[in-house]
């Protein structure tokens, strides 16, 4: 939000106001930029003003105070001698109020941008994701010929990454489907019963669906009748059985659709908005590049007309938007980790304090006979997890550093010995700014990479003990690294360790070089980049693996 905070000088203002009114506004701490205008009386010069105003803006950033300044001078009389003033002094003279507004709020737009794509993402929380079990379907799908999984199997998927599915049982004939009922009547009101053909993907186009069966009788005639008229109508459909589960009532539950499509530039692509049988008359839906952390999965949700109803309104409570927003997030990796999915759709997904998918389809691709489109986003690199021993005996966990980092990172900076850090950065650095730690820890994993070396604190948390990262050029050939252990674990074999996993992810790569400047008083780092094969050169030559 910005807010404008006017300050009237009057018309007869000369110049000692002007430049006591700048000063003020200058120095005041709840001031973030300025717009100064002048209208021509015959009571004051405009010129004058002028002069006057560059004067306090020149004096003021001599004192560190540079604020943004935009001026607008209606003179237009004095327009050739008001404007030279100002663009010597490099401030913005615009020709009208609305330009001049429009100039700032270009500023403050921009501005806000920078600061929403540094903030710091939540914490995601550990999930114990099984992708053996979306592996083995993903298997047994392609090798019996198939692209569609069956709705067990999809929802199969769905369970291994923690997305909570209704119970689905199969059953072959419409005997077994009244069986299964009977099962599941004992704990539930009623039941549905689904058609299961890797034919046929809408059910209820077909009359493949029946609701709110109450007896195992009911769903014997219904599952008996349904399968006879499929059978004429989709006479080319393989006819597998039924799907028997639950009816869920949830009179203030919502219907979403959550998804994965793959796009043939960007790649794999989370779907969002409000689902049911009326999702492409309703067409509520949004796009997102993955991966998604809960930040973007918020704001996607966010960019949809229901997201107004999910928030809550008169006597209907909000519905679980942190815990949906995780669920796209679970989403995200389901597509990142596996690239076989090219398809998936959870409609509808119940939601209201808690959630529940009741469909879910998935189709897959062969990745050998049909490669898939690389991330548009690069996807943080869980491959380069690995866990390592130092030389005194204890164990370590290095890996890729993450945008939530920050505040194990920050606690690392903050244990550095001050001569430490002059040595690696070339300068002293007493404070650590979030704008400082956001560019240490958010990085693109493609043009740029770091490693951290991590390990328990004793507190149920982590701490970081040091860390590797290398910038490349634009060309991706040759990156210039750099190395940081924390000061009192120097000689236990850390920076070594880092800077070797470095040197392997940066060949895995392509990346043709690897070199660094290193203070010529530093000995230790000069010590490890010759054992490591660097060759070292003074200033005017790189350093090469």
């Amino acid at each position: 939000m910005v807010a404008w905070q006017p300050v009237d000088l009057i018309g007869d203002a000369g110049p000692d106001r002007y430049r006591a009114a700048m000063q003020a506004v200058l120095q005041d701490a709840n001031t973030d930029a300025v717009l100064v205008m002048n209208c021509p009386t015959a009571l004051a010069s405009s010129v004058d003003a002028a002069k006057a105003t560059v004067e306090a803006v020149e004096n003021e950033r001599r004192l560190g105070h540079k604020k943004p300044v935009v001026a607008t001078w209606l003179s237009r009389s004095k327009v050739e001698e008001v404007r030279p003033l100002f663009a010597k002094a490099n401030i913005p003279d615009f020709e009208t109020p609305t330009e001049a507004i429009e100039g700032i709020m270009q500023l403050a737009r921009y501005a806000r941008a920078q600061a929403e794509l540094m903030q710091t993402p939540p914490v995601m929380p550990v999930e114990h994701f099984k992708p053996e079990i979306v592996d083995a379907s993903i298997a047994k799908t392609l090798s019996q010929g198939r692209s569609l999984m069956t709705e067990p199997e999809a929802k199969a998927v769905l369970n291994a990454y923690d997305i909570p599915t209704v119970p689905t049982k199969v059953a072959a004939t419409p005997e077994e489907a009244a069986k299964e009922a009977a099962r599941l009547l004992r704990g539930y009101a009623s039941v549905v019963v689904k058609i299961l053909s890797p034919n046929i993907t809408h059910k209820s186009d077909v009359g493949g669906v029946r609701l709110d069966l109450t007896s195992a009788d009911e769903v014997e005639k219904a599952t008996r009748r349904m399968l006879s008229d499929i059978k004429a109508a989709r006479p080319d459909a393989i006819i597998e059985g039924v799907t028997v589960q639950p009816m869920i009532h949830r009179k203030d539950a919502y219907e979403l659709i959550l998804g994965i499509t793959t796009d043939h530039t960007f790649g794999p692509i989370i779907l969002f908005g409000a689902g049911g049988t009326g999702v492409e008359a309703i067409g509520d839906t949004a796009m997102s590049l993955t991966p998604l952390d809960l930040k973007l999965a918020s704001e996607l949700i966010e960019s949809t007309r229901i997201y107004k109803l999910l928030k809550g309104f008169r006597d209907r409570p909000a519905v679980d938007l942190k815990g949906l927003a995780l669920c796209l997030v679970k989403l995200s990796t389901l597509a990142v980790h596996h690239r076989a999915i090219r398809e998936l759709d959870i409609n509808p997904l119940l939601i209201d304090e808690g959630m529940i998918a009741l469909d879910a389809r998935v189709k897959v691709e062969d990745p050998a006979i049909h490669p898939p489109v690389p991330c548009a986003i690069r996807p943080y690199p869980t491959q380069w997890e690995q866990k390592h021993r130092l030389a005194d005996g204890s164990e370590v966990f290095v890996r890729p550093i993450r945008p939530e980092d920050e505040r194990f990172y920050a606690r690392f900076m903050e244990r550095m010995d001050p001569e430490d850090v002059r040595l690696r950065m070339f300068m002293t650095v007493r404070e650590f700014s979030h704008q400082f730690l956001a560019r240490m820890t958010q990085i693109d994993y493609a043009r740029e990479m770091a490693f951290i070396a991590l390990r328990p604190d004793g507190n149920g948390d982590q701490e970081v003990l040091g860390g590797a990262r290398f910038f490349a050029d634009p060309d991706y050939e040759k990156g210039e690294y750099a190395v940081l252990i924390r000061s009192d674990l120097k000689g236990y074999g850390l920076g070594w360790l880092l800077m070797k996993q470095l040197i392997s992810y940066a060949k895995s790569e392509g990346l043709k070089s690897l070199y660094g400047t290193v203070l010529s008083e530093n000995a230790t780092m000069l010590k490890m980049c010759r054992e490591l094969g660097f060759n070292v050169a003074k200033e005017s030559q790189r350093m090469k693996p």
